[in-house]
């Protein structure tokens, strides 16, 4: 009797042994599995509008103190020379989420709907489990610039939602909270108040749980310039603003007012940075984050005698471009000349995470390049499609353009010909058109066959803009703007 139960007791003792060791191995499993999830990255876009790459304390801008920028880029990788391939805003925003150039996406004016089947960022980071949020401006809907971006496919792939199609109205700004239809307004100056909203999305992603792709969108400093909050205008003495050498005479009383309330609206933005980062840095979540802090495009803000965007110049074309990259990346910090281009955005940042990038995507893959391993992003494109707008040809007798941009130089060929030639090393301000220079007729030649190469590359023919937009089908009015509504 004694000897059947100890046999019936070593039978179950081992079938106990063998189910904690099961146990034991399955809780290992969902730990690894979980540990795993945990180590991919968040990524946080934040995008401002219209902040030229000059703009900065850290760029050497000598009106503006900007120290919770200052120290980010301390800590990141700064494409000094990064551009906005299609300098204008709904342009740039299409090549950013889909990791295309405009003449494939479509969107080269502002106010068109991009397609509702487009591959984008945040469809392919919500099939690999990751949160996606969106804050602020879209303009990617062209259903009114007030109006709702309905639920589903209008909005890309971003499933948590507290945005915009287009306001510049800082202080009665429009938003819509996510399944809700109603119109509602931020309760001050919407930067603080996006700020809060995605430091509340950030704070209520648990790092066990998801990851988070998010994109925080901001307005300003877009004009128009003079409506920051009293403290931050303040900080600002119109007489005591440094013009750049390339601002005409005529201009210059009504730009330095101008500038300051510029350089007010980045006052607020570079606090609200500060404000995110600290909140990261508190929850511990600074170095699980991949940071990108860039804009739409730049303002020439008197640069050439105009205002805004759309030009092949450096004030317009030119954007900053931050990647804080963890330190378990092992990527070093610090300047990289590539010229980071709209549309390699995506892609850079899906190699980061570990994601297969899309066959849709034209953009360049920087992390091999961050890592040292290639040398990439010396030649890229600049595309004016059709001029509209501020620009539109019958008020402004404007042109359509494709530029080739090196580390030394910017080549621009409108329809007619060769239009601009500038040496941006030995003129950073692009005052000495050099086109028809006999001195420097070699190197017209030479950017004129890689501009043609590159054009040919990217199947891009160089036909008038009304034939690009018959092509697409989009209604305009007599100066060749798409017309919007509120």
């Amino acid at each position: 009797m004694k000897n059947k139960f100890q046999k019936v007791f070593i039978k179950y003792s081992l079938l106990l042994c063998i189910l904690l060791v099961a146990s034991c191995n399955s809780q290992k499993k969902d730990k690894a599995a979980e540990s795993q999830d945990t180590s991919r990255p968040s990524v946080l876009i934040i995008l401002t509008d219209q902040w030229r790459a000059q703009a900065t304390s850290y760029a050497g801008d000598p009106n503006i103190s900007t120290p919770n920028l200052d120290e980010l880029a301390a800590s990141s990788v700064n494409f000094k020379n990064a551009v906005s391939g299609m300098p204008v805003c709904s342009p740039f925003r299409a090549s950013l989420i889909t990791g295309q150039r405009p003449l494939t996406h479509g969107v080269f004016m502002n106010d068109v709907q991009l397609d509702t089947n487009a591959v984008t960022i945040a469809k392919v980071f919500s099939k690999e489990g990751y949160d996606t949020g969106y804050i602020g401006k879209w303009h990617l809907d062209g259903h009114g610039r007030l109006q709702n971006v309905a639920p589903g496919k209008r909005r890309q792939g971003f499933k948590f939602w507290k945005g915009n199609e287009c306001t510049h109205d800082y202080n009665k700004s429009v938003y819509y909270d996510n399944n809700d239809p109603d119109r509602k307004i931020w309760g001050g100056y919407d930067t603080f108040e996006q700020t809060d909203a995605a430091i509340e999305y950030i704070n209520n992603r648990k790092r066990a749980e998801k990851p988070y792709m998010m994109i925080l969108s901001y307005g300003t400093p877009h004009a128009p310039y003079h409506t920051a909050p009293l403290k931050y205008r303040n900080q600002f003495d119109p007489e005591k603003i440094k013009l750049r050498l390339n601002v005409p005479d005529s201009l210059k009383t009504q730009l330095k007012k101008d500038l300051a309330g510029y350089y007010a609206h980045i006052a607020a933005l570079d606090d609200m940075i500060g404000k995110l980062i600290t909140n990261l840095k508190n929850s511990r979540e600074f170095e699980n984050t991949i940071i990108v802090f860039t804009s739409d495009h730049g303002d020439l803000l008197g640069s050439h005698g105009a205002y805004k965007k759309q030009q092949p110049y450096e004030e317009s074309a030119r954007v900053p471009m931050l990647y804080h990259i963890p330190k378990r990346f092992k990527i070093a910090s610090g300047e990289r000349d590539a010229l980071m281009n709209s549309e390699d955005i995506m892609p850079t940042l899906l190699s980061l995470c570990n994601i297969e990038i899309p066959n849709t995507v034209e953009g360049l893959d920087y992390k091999s390049y961050m890592e040292g391993k290639e040398e990439i992003g010396e030649v890229t494109l600049l595309t004016c499609v059709q001029p509209f707008g501020q620009w539109n040809k019958v008020q402004h007798n404007a042109m359509e353009y494709r530029a080739v941009k090196t580390l030394q130089y910017t080549y621009a060929r409108n329809l007619t010909g060769p239009w601009l030639l500038f040496d941006n090393i030995n003129d950073p301000y692009q005052l000495n058109n050099l086109v028809g220079n006999e001195g420097a007729a070699v190197v017209q030649d030479d950017l004129e066959k890689l501009l043609s190469e590159r054009l040919k590359a990217t199947g891009d023919e160089f036909l008038p803009g009304l034939e690009y937009i018959k092509k697409w089908g989009y209604p305009i009015d007599k100066t060749g703007t798409v017309p919007y509504t509120n």
